[in-house]
């Protein structure tokens, strides 16, 4: 069987159990795609099953040498028979679900899973910083949140993953936006669009004699009681941690934002794909602005 590059988790727990190997290059079921990947991440998710104990590996079907990432940009180059919304060579941008399984130079997905067309004034790396963080905004800001014209929102954790882009897509849907970020992501944080910063290293958003329609906590960092003192009584406080909904029309929706220049994906860093052992260690750090992208080479 023909083979490929993958990082795969031979141990669980530090970066140093991610491992470079060559593992079998998989084959498109007949509803499927093999996309070649050119760029993925390292998501705050993927850190997280990395470190997870045996139990809850297993609940989340992660068993050793499994192959983490949750998101990428690449390249079809397989369709299957039953195929029809893809053809070979189409540019596409996908989030992989709870499977995992991009940080491997092939992936196959179902045509109607969450894969797209990329967006084409994007390239490879900034688009796979997309669906992850930018389908979970989409979801609490206009799903759960119903953001309306003239509302005024807190996002707790503006200069994060999906952070970045509530910040963007509370904006676009008219609201007045807060972010709370450190001191070092105020500029990047205003000029996503956020009418007010907060820094919360010198300042407990609390104190302030100000309340919000909508809190949103982006990081999974604010306590339920702090977020209600907050709140206007007919507000709503929401936390990243509670599910998001998949649907590909989510990824149509975000590119055509992309495409008419209103929306952006922001990039702390960018590694190698043999540094993903490293940039793990990075995420690890908990400073990371927006989205640290894995570039494959092409």
């Amino acid at each position: 069987m023909e083979k490929m590059k993958a990082i795969v988790c031979n141990k669980f727990g530090s970066p140093d159990g991610l491992q470079l190997k060559e593992v079998d290059k998989p084959t498109p079921k007949d509803d499927e795609v093999l996309i070649k990947i050119h760029a993925t991440t390292i998501t705050f998710g993927d850190a997280m099953l990395r470190k997870m104990k045996s139990p809850l590996r297993l609940a989340f079907g992660l068993r050793k040498n499994a192959i983490l990432g949750h998101e990428l940009a690449g390249e079809i180059e397989v369709v299957g028979k039953d195929v029809t919304l893809f053809k070979k060579g189409d540019k596409v941008f996908a989030t992989t679900g709870l499977k995992g399984g991009a940080h491997a130079e092939f992936m196959c997905l179902a045509e109607k899973k969450m894969v797209a067309i990329k967006p084409s004034n994007m390239t490879y790396e900034e688009a796979a910083a997309v669906p992850v963080g930018g389908n979970t905004a989409l979801n609490f800001i206009r799903d759960k949140a119903n953001i309306q014209d003239g509302q005024k929102i807190l996002i707790y954790g503006a200069s994060g993953s999906v952070g970045t882009y509530a910040v963007q897509l509370a904006k676009i849907f008219g609201a007045t936006v807060t972010g709370i970020c450190s001191t070092v992501n105020i500029e990047l944080v205003k000029s996503l669009g956020a009418s007010h910063v907060i820094d919360y290293t010198k300042e407990d958003f609390t104190e302030r004699d100000e309340t919000y329609d909508v809190i949103f906590d982006a990081v999974h960092k604010l306590s339920s009681s702090k977020a209600k003192n907050a709140l206007k009584n007919t507000g709503i406080s929401l936390d990243v941690r509670s599910s998001a909904s998949e649907k590909p029309e989510n990824l149509v929706f975000l590119k055509n934002l992309i495409e008419e220049g209103k929306l952006k994906a922001v990039i702390d860093r960018t590694f190698a794909f043999e540094q993903i052992p490293d940039a793990h260690r990075y995420v690890d750090g908990g400073h990371k602005k927006g989205n640290v992208v894995i570039t494959m080479g092409r």
